[in-house]
């Protein structure tokens, strides 16, 4: 039986609480910064991050005791313990990037404007022509486009540029320790453990990100044991530092997701006016023939890609781009569940291979509603019997399904975007 996938990057996610809907979403650039460095040397040359390990409790080191202990018994063995246990140390930083949640979020487009900028373009299509061999092999082994491969890896981590330098273990031990989700951390850092004593990495090279993602295509160690792959047949899994190995272990990630090979992973298109924007949810599923009988056209003009089962999105509702999705914009979404990220990807892979981008324009002048307001939509929803349930903060199919009652009610297309408008409306 297939093991369940976690999403590689999701890790920020579930560590940090957020997660957001089409309105909005709380996915910050995984890639960060635009300048690229070596991608094939920086695992060898980057060391971990060097904090210094003022205010870190005095029980630390028993809570570590009683986790060496864990792991022992675990079958991890002393030589590992050893190596990677040794020099662990309580990062602070750690504990105050898990606790921090961000109060304003950016719209889509401003997300999409950094993650498909017109640098990462660029680069992605000159790192596929640098390693277009090895794309191409695992295209031919895992049915995974080469684009698709390259631009997880541009949006992950900038082809490299910026997986992170924190240590793996120092980070998941802070977190098992000290953490928000202990139990998750702690079982991450046992994965880790596994990793190092399986061979494949040293302690001192398993670095990446505060929360415990790993590599250029941010691994968590619990996805790494499942789903990396040695690419470059030397026996080990080494997505720090062997780009064939990233690349394999990426492709073979998205192929066990559910990949379809041979399909696209959508296409934008254009809705009629007299659409039901409720049915844009990625729980409805129809064929694309019977969203064709409802006059939704491929934008360019082209036929309809032939799923099965596809459902329309409108991220910025009724003024914004609408996309015809399919099995692979899920699978991507298995990587990271954000609609953001899964556009990012789609659309950063299309300019990778010379196809369009995202045509339709953005609504720029809505200005997203911050955690705050979104907790006062859902109580002013709540209070006029719209019955969206917690007001948590989050734009979830609840808060949407009521906020399109509303806006029938006021006469607007009830597309279930979320805007400083229909709040100020609301609360009158």
């Amino acid at each position: 039986m297939m093991r369940q996938i976690v999403p590689a990057s999701l890790l920020l996610a579930l560590l940090a609480g957020c997660q957001g809907g089409p309105v909005q979403e709380a996915a910050a650039d995984p890639a960060g910064a635009e300048s690229v460095s070596s991608a094939a040397t920086q695992a060898s040359v980057t060391p971990p991050e060097t904090e210094a390990e003022a205010g870190a409790p005095v029980d630390f080191a028993d809570w570590l005791a009683g986790f060496r202990r864990e792991a022992r018994a675990e079958g991890i063995s002393e030589a590992t313990l050893a190596s990677a246990l040794d020099g662990v140390r309580y990062r602070p930083r750690v504990v105050e990037l898990d606790r921090s949640q961000p109060e304003f979020v950016r719209p889509i487009w401003q997300y999409l404007d950094t993650a498909v900028s017109a640098t990462r373009v660029t680069q992605g299509r000159e790192k596929l022509a640098e390693h277009r061999d090895t794309a191409r092999r695992m295209e031919s082994r895992y049915g995974v486009p080469a684009e698709i491969i390259v631009a997880i890896w541009g949006i992950e981590s900038n082809y490299g540029g910026n997986f992170g330098s924190f240590s793996t273990l120092d980070a998941l031990a802070t977190l098992a320790f000290d953490g928000r989700r202990r139990d998750f951390a702690r079982g991450e850092l046992l994965a880790a453990l596994r990793i190092i004593e399986s061979g494949d990495i040293a302690p001192r090279q398993m670095v990446g990100s505060w929360a415990g993602a790993m590599g250029h295509t941010q691994f968590i160690p619990s996805s790494f044991e499942a789903y990396a792959v040695d690419g470059d047949g030397d026996g080990r899994r080494d997505i720090w530092g062997s780009i064939p190995d990233v690349m394999a272990s990426t492709a073979n990630y998205l192929a066990r997701a559910g990949w379809q090979a041979g399909e696209p992973w959508g296409v934008e298109v254009r809705l009629p006016d007299d659409f039901d924007y409720a049915q844009t949810e990625l729980a409805t599923r129809r064929s694309s023939r019977e969203w064709a009988g409802q006059g939704v056209r491929a934008l360019g003009g082209e036929a309809l890609p032939a799923f099965d089962q596809a459902s329309v999105i409108a991220p910025a509702g009724a003024r914004g781009p609408a996309f015809l999705v399919g099995p692979n914009y899920r699978a991507i979404l298995r990587y990271n569940n954000a609609t953001s990220y899964a556009l990012a990807v789609g659309t950063l892979a299309n300019e990778i291979a010379g196809r369009d981008g995202i045509v339709a324009g953005w609504p720029r002048d809505e200005q997203p509603l911050a955690r705050r307001q979104v907790r006062e939509m859902q109580q002013a929803l709540n209070a006029r019997g719209f019955e969206v349930g917690a007001a948590d903060g989050i734009m979830g199919p609840n808060t949407r399904r009521g906020l399109r009652a509303f806006q029938r009610e006021i006469g607007v297309p009830p597309d279930g975007f979320a805007t400083r408008r229909l709040l100020e409306r609301l609360q009158r």
